[in-house]
């Protein structure tokens, strides 16, 4: 449980495809917290270095664009991936895409811009409370969170979620490779030497992959409740 007297924190993690964006923004909005998607942030590091023309081999050039983002986030009612806005522009396209995705995965594993992006990940935390949905949010940026869940599925259910998520935006997208790079980044995120994906040695695991996002919501807001009645 929280002792340290700062806002509560929702932390939600797990692989991409495993729910936990659509998820954390429902949770959100129904607690009437506030709504990180970490994710994003790493994104966005990509998409605007590579738009920028900034080397990925210039760790301290990357860090300085993760500290100079002004990044805002407005979750959706129905679920649908937030709003995300960068400067002020709405980016949340450019950031759903799958070479946005090989981009974070790629920046996420410099500790430059991890370290760069752990204020900005802080700074998120107000009242009344935080829903942070990421890969370490439970692990490493917020430890002291109310709750942790750890989201998982197979990566053929993710990939089929990822797919049908990108086709409904309209993307060309092939079902056979999205497999392979959720694969190929489950083993990058799962392996790289600072935060590697892995669940919080306190957190509640869930495999949602036999799950509807209703039952998720539910489950997840279940917990939260039984952890707050017990502090």
């Amino acid at each position: 449980m929280i002792t340290t007297g700062k806002a509560p924190v929702l932390a939600i993690d797990g692989p991409g495809g495993s729910g936990k964006g659509t998820v954390g923004q429902i949770l959100a909005q129904r607690l009437g917290w506030h709504f990180l998607d970490s994710g994003a942030l790493y994104r966005a590091v990509g998409v605007v270095a590579k738009r920028e023309n900034i080397s990925f081999d210039d760790p301290p050039a990357l860090a300085h664009l993760a500290t100079s983002m002004r990044i805002r986030f407005i979750p959706q009612t129905d679920g649908s991936a937030a709003t995300v806005l960068l400067n002020g522009e709405d980016i949340g396209d450019l950031l759903r895409t799958e070479e946005s995705g090989k981009l974070a995965s790629i920046v996420a594993a410099l500790p430059e811009v991890r370290r760069a992006l752990l204020q900005k990940q802080h700074s998120f935390r107000q009242p009344p409370g935080l829903v942070a949905d990421g890969r370490d949010m439970g692990s490493t940026v917020f430890p002291d969170a109310v709750l942790k869940v750890f989201l998982t599925a197979t990566p053929e259910i993710r990939a089929q979620r990822r797919y049908k998520q990108l086709i409904d935006k309209g993307f060309d997208v092939n079902l056979p490779r999205l497999l392979d790079e959720i694969r190929e980044r489950d083993a990058r995120d799962a392996g790289r030497a600072v935060s590697p994906l892995k669940p919080a040695e306190d957190a509640c695991i869930l495999d949602t992959s036999q799950l509807d996002i209703s039952g998720v919501v539910e489950r997840v807001h279940d917990l939260l409740r039984e952890r707050q009645r017990s502090g």
